[in-house]
């Protein structure tokens, strides 16, 4: 069982930047692939970023490749989404997910092979 929490979000102006945490509790962290995804108003949620458990493989979506990194601390529980170059079109309510799905790239990108969500924190991007 692992419980997310994510803060750091907030009102941003196009340009700027932005870093989202995710604390998880529990003593097995590290087993478990992390992902961000976000959504925004009207649409349905969408993979932003994954890493994988030992943060050497990391993924994102095209839209944000350049722009957003993904580190992990597995000794803090943290996993972060460092957002710079802001868009307002980056504006959504962001989810921090683990998963403990085998290592396949495109499994990264499916919401459904996370398990456990967190409850969300807002970012919004004005122009």
């Amino acid at each position: 069982q692992v419980q997310l929490v994510e803060s750091g979000g907030g009102l941003v102006q196009a340009g700027g930047s932005l870093r989202l945490s995710c604390a998880a509790s529990g003593r097995t962290f590290g087993a478990y692939n992390m992902g961000w995804f976000r959504q925004a108003p009207g649409k349905e949620r969408e993979f932003v970023a994954a890493t994988s458990r030992g943060g050497g493989n990391s993924y994102y979506t095209d839209s944000v490749k350049g722009r957003f990194t993904i580190p992990r601390d597995n000794a803090k529980n943290m996993v972060y989404l460092e957002m710079n170059d802001l868009k307002p079109e980056d504006t959504a309510v962001y989810y921090c997910a683990a998963g403990s799905f085998a290592d396949f790239s495109w499994w990264f990108r499916l919401d459904g092979k996370y398990a456990y969500w967190g409850q969300g924190t807002q970012v919004t991007v004005s122009s």
